[in-house]
């Protein structure tokens, strides 16, 4: 089951590091700053956490907002799916 709602930026863990295209950045944070977050990122909830894997761009656009929280599309998850999403 998936469930929508906004979580704490401070809680996703995001544990692949992944570059950025600043231009995106930069046109997200115009947009979210217009007419908000209109696409949650995708976030995996394993045991009580989140691990964030898509949505870097909207995920760094908020975070540079200094918004406390983002839109996630969060689906819960084992914690054999997690470790399949490191390896």
């Amino acid at each position: 089951m998936v469930r929508v709602e906004a979580i704490p930026i401070d809680k996703i863990r995001r544990p692949l590091f992944r570059q950025n295209d600043q231009a995106k950045v930069s046109a997200l944070i115009t947009s979210i700053q217009d007419i908000g977050q209109q696409e949650p990122i995708d976030v995996l909830e394993v045991e009580g956490e989140y691990y964030g894997f898509s949505g870097c761009h909207r995920y760094e656009a908020c975070s540079r907002l200094g918004q406390e929280t983002i839109l996630c599309r969060i689906r819960r998850a084992p914690r054999a799916v997690l470790q399949r999403h490191l390896a």
